[in-house]
Order: C-alpha cells, then structure tokens, then sequence
C-alpha cells in the first residue's frame, strides 16, 4: 500500500502548540503525537524540528512536517524556503507541507523548485492553498497533495467560512490527493468535507489545543456566572 492508500479517509492530527504555551515542549508534543497514533489517525502534522524529530523517535505513524519561520518583508510562513524544506527531510518527515500560494518567497524559490527539492529526497509534497487556483497551479508543478490549509489566512480569503467545503469540493475535482484543513471542529464537520470530496481530514485545534479548549470553556463559564 503506498503512503497516500494508508492516508486516504482518514484523519490527519495536527499536534502543534502556541509558542511559549507548557504544551510548547518536543517530549508533550511526541506524546500527543503517539496518543493521536493509538486513537486511530493516520498521520500527524507537526511544526519544528526538535519536534519533528521528539515525534519521529517516538511514533512510527507517518509524518506531515513543516517549519512556520516569519522572515521580514514576506507573508509565506509555512516552510518558505528551500532550507526549511531541507530541514524538515532531514527531520524525518515523509511529506513536506509548504506554503503554495503566490505569494513571494524570501528566497525567490517557486513552488516548482519546492515540490522539486522535497521528490528530490523522495518525500511527498503538500501544497498548502488558499484558492483552487493555486491548488491547480500547485498539482501541475507535481504536488502529492494539495490542501485548503491557507484558506481564511491570506488577503484575498480572510473571512471565508470554515471548513472551506467549496474549496474542497473543487480541488477534488482536480484529481490531486485532496485534504481539508483549517476550522474541522466536530466530527460531522469531518465527515462533511469527506462527502464533499476531501481524501483526508487534518484536525489540530479541536484536538489537540488545550490552551485553546481551556480558554474557550472558561469564557464560557465566564458568561454564566
């Protein structure tokens, strides 16, 4: 079975801390990590070296790596350049996500020399999109996978409902891997974007956020006293 057979239906958990949260610590995040393997996901997304490698070391279950590195004067934040993209292979992530938009690049590098550089180290490729334009322009240059991760985040998206499920629906038509990401909250919100043609669901702040979770439930007991 090849690594997008073993993904496809399945979810995907995002287990990622805010910067400066306890959460923020390679051995708690290897720990969610491998609580995520043993509740049933097929593989989870995780950002920074030192965590990658704390979760490669602990859990066999397939890795969705990236770097989120900000570099002054560009937006793209999702493994931007080709030494990010080189220090989440080295890392030991099977696929690489990175910012697919068209956004520039601090080191000028396309989407095309991206996908290029992750096949180059037979890793697999995750576009991470804001439009079905870009998703499309993303599977032409050979992404495995494209994703609706940026969906929401970028200028001309801010403010669209999440999950993105008309999104989905036409990156799905594009017969890349398609995966939803970004505002699952539910189960059914899962299955929904299943039905509307995601191969795989990626789910983190509903899972895995607990700074998140303990905030919104403490707003909320807030309101009722």
């Amino acid at each position: 079975m090849s690594l997008l057979d073993s993904l496809r239906g399945g979810l995907i958990v995002s287990v990622q801390a805010w910067r400066g949260s306890a959460l923020d610590d390679p051995r708690v995040i290897a720990a969610m990590a491998q609580a995520a393997s043993e509740g049933g996901a097929v593989a989870v997304r995780i950002a920074g070296v030192e965590h990658l490698r704390a979760v490669r070391a602990r859990t066999a279950l397939p890795i969705v790596g990236l770097i989120k590195r900000e570099y002054a004067g560009f937006e793209p934040y999702i493994t931007p350049a080709l030494e990010d993209v080189e220090a989440v292979i080295a890392a030991g992530a099977e696929i690489v996500a990175f910012d697919a938009t068209n956004r520039q690049r601090p080191d000028g590098a396309t989407t095309a020399e991206l996908i290029a550089a992750i096949h180059a180290a037979g890793r697999l490729a995750m576009a991470d999109c804001a439009t079905a334009a870009q998703a499309g322009e993303a599977s032409d240059a050979g992404a495995d996978i494209v994703a609706t991760t940026l969906c929401g985040y970028t200028s001309g998206t801010e403010g669209h409902p999440l999950p993105a499920l008309d999104f989905v629906a036409e990156i799905a038509r594009l017969k890349p891997f398609a995966i939803c990401e970004g505002g699952i909250r539910m189960p059914q919100q899962a299955r929904a974007a299943l039905d509307a043609g995601a191969d795989a669901v990626v789910v983190g702040t509903a899972i895995t956020n607990v700074d998140w979770l303990v905030r919104e439930f403490a707003g909320a007991t807030d309101r009722l006293s």
